[in-house]
């Protein structure tokens, strides 16, 4: 059900799309994201910071493209969130030597600290492809073949993921991440 719930918003802003333009589209993917984030909300009594921003910008970024008429503000908002995801990581990693990753998932998951080290990398590198992608996508293409970029240019986050994920289970312990209650048997 939450992967449904996570690709409902787009799914739904390319159907509204398909039918109607960019226009009611980008009003449609407002809603369906402020109702994707208050679900979040209902089930888990919390919104991460991911979901935050996310919600965050997909307003700022509709609101500006339906109050301007300019579709230029949603087609950047991909490239927006990417950098700002990149940046943080970064930021956080290298000037304050936090890792965000292992903040957030340390205590579902026990890797090594190299470990955790890499996969940020990963992850920065990852969002500043992506940003870079959207943006050309964005700049040069036409809006029918953005949208079409962005159906199709879910390969990318699956197939990045799906590599983290073989990436990951090669290194995980069979001790309890650290904060873990221990296991009763």
């Amino acid at each position: 059900m939450k992967a449904l719930l996570d690709f409902l918003p787009i799914l739904l802003f390319f159907g509204a799309y398909k039918l109607y333009g960019i226009y009611p589209a980008t009003g449609v993917l407002m809603a369906a994201t402020a109702a994707q984030m208050a679900i979040i909300y209902a089930i888990d009594k919390k919104l991460t910071t991911m979901h935050k921003a996310t919600l965050a910008l997909i307003l700022v970024f509709g609101t500006l493209t339906l109050v301007l008429q300019d579709e230029r503000f949603i087609k950047w908002k991909p490239t927006a969130l990417y950098a700002a995801m990149a940046l943080a990581l970064a930021v956080a990693l290298w000037a304050y030597r936090k890792n965000f990753l292992k903040i957030m998932l340390g205590s579902q998951l026990n890797l090594p600290e190299p470990v955790w080290h890499r996969l940020t990398v990963a992850w920065v590198l990852y969002c500043l492809f992506m940003a870079t992608l959207n943006g050309y996508v964005a700049a040069f293409w036409s809006t029918d073949a953005w949208m079409d970029f962005k159906l199709w240019g879910y390969v990318f986050p699956v197939a990045f993921i799906v590599g983290q994920g073989i990436y990951v289970a090669r290194h995980l312990s069979d001790e309890p991440a650290a904060g873990s209650p221990p296991e009763s048997t």
